[in-house]
């Protein structure tokens, strides 16, 4: 995904960008019409592209963001984007803030470039024992 990981990474910061500076016409730009935003909460919540965009930057609002280290990789027409993203954000004025985990899923469209079709956004697991037990059944080490 070489040439199409700083395409997607991009991408990704002006899909950012947008939602800060709530610009609906941008994020519009950018997201499929069939885009669905997964929210890792309990129980897991979806929005759909509408609902989105008529959140985005009015009752969900975005003030920063900082990306972690980055994982990408291309299959076919599909992107698959995630990081560690720490947010400083409000829902409905609440304090949404805090460091999040993101997978984004991007197509290619034979006309118009790239979109972003899903979004899966949670909260990062801070209990210390959950990496090393994933690592622990990592079979390519």
């Amino acid at each position: 995904m070489a040439d199409a990981a700083s395409l997607i990474e991009a991408l990704e910061n002006r899909w950012m960008r947008a939602w800060i500076a709530g610009d609906t016409k941008t994020l519009k730009a950018l997201t499929a019409r069939d885009f669905v935003l997964l929210v890792g909460s309990k129980p897991a919540m979806i929005l759909d592209q509408r609902s989105w965009l008529d959140a985005a930057g009015k009752r969900w609002v975005c003030n920063s963001y900082r990306f972690g280290d980055v994982y990408g990789r291309r299959i076919g027409a599909l992107a698959l984007f995630g990081t560690q993203v720490e947010l400083k954000a409000t829902l409905d004025g609440e304090d949404w803030s805090g460091q999040m985990w993101v997978t984004d899923l991007w197509r290619k469209r034979r006309l118009g470039g790239w979109r972003m079709a899903h979004r899966t956004l949670s909260r990062v697991e801070a209990e210390a024992n959950v990496p090393r037990a994933i690592r622990s059944l990592q079979q390519w080490r």
